[in-house]
């Protein structure tokens, strides 16, 4: 991708799962990265994993002041910020009468606070300087009703406004898009999910399999660099075909 090089990239979830496949997707470009998560077995594990990195910090992102922290880590490590991968997410599968305050709260905390909090202290750091892209992750919950994530769902449903609004008064020195995946085949997903669950879904979706970590990095790369540079305000969903047909392909 044009534009990638020499870039200083955060990734935020950047342990394990997208997050990991899209830190190798950008060292691959040449990029400087370095990786955000609040998992320390996770952070070891993608040090050895790719010692290429620039650093790994390790913070929970629903916790704010924890972020501006981790962010005056970032200023040592890089020196500044261009691209913000916005990745960072928890989901609880639970029947609706079953969620309890506690949850939803957690919930809510990392999927939708948790974004804001480190897109805003990346973007200061972007309109102070030459500017920048940011990419949250939502999903394809966030687009269409899925039975048993209502707070999962709703989170992600605030993600996409937030990069909307961002979008428009960030212009024109940070360009602001969502990417929304639908099943993609990361730890999370096989934790929640037994291999019979697993194959119903494939069954359902036109491709007929779950999505690759790295296929969704490919999608980051692209509009985080030079060859997406008319691109923001958007969302761009990645499912391989599973609300193509509403209720058709359910």
């Amino acid at each position: 991708m044009n534009g990638l090089s020499g870039k200083r990239v955060l990734i935020t979830g950047g342990a394990s799962g997208i997050g990991a496949a899209t830190a190798e997707r950008f060292l691959a470009e040449g990029a400087k990265v370095a990786v955000l998560d609040r998992d320390q077995l996770g952070c070891e594990r993608i040090k050895k994993h790719l010692p290429q990195l620039a650093g790994v910090i390790r913070a929970d992102v629903s916790d704010a002041r924890e972020v501006a922290r981790a962010f005056a880590e970032l200023d040592e490590i890089l020196g500044g910020l261009d691209i913000l991968i916005n990745n960072a997410g928890i989901s609880i599968r639970h029947d609706f009468f079953d969620i309890t305050p506690h949850e939803w709260r957690r919930v809510m905390d990392v999927n939708l606070n948790g974004v804001f909090y480190v897109a805003q202290q990346a973007a200061q750091r972007m309109a102070a300087g030459d500017g920048g892209v940011i990419i949250n992750t939502g999903s394809t919950n966030a687009i269409v009703g899925h039975r048993y994530y209502a707070d999962y769902n709703a989170s992600k449903a605030g993600v996409v406004e937030l990069t909307r609004s961002m979008a428009l008064e960030l212009a024109p020195k940070v360009r602001v898009n969502v990417v929304c995946p639908g099943y993609i085949m990361t730890p999370m997903q096989e934790a929640e999910y037994t291999p019979e669950m697993i194959e119903e879904v494939n069954n359902k979706i036109p491709l007929r399999r779950h999505g690759r970590p790295e296929e969704v990095a490919a999608l980051f790369a692209f509009l985080a660099s030079d060859e997406a540079a008319y691109i923001t305000g958007q969302t761009y969903v990645i499912d391989g075909g599973e609300i193509a047909g509403g209720l058709a392909s359910r």
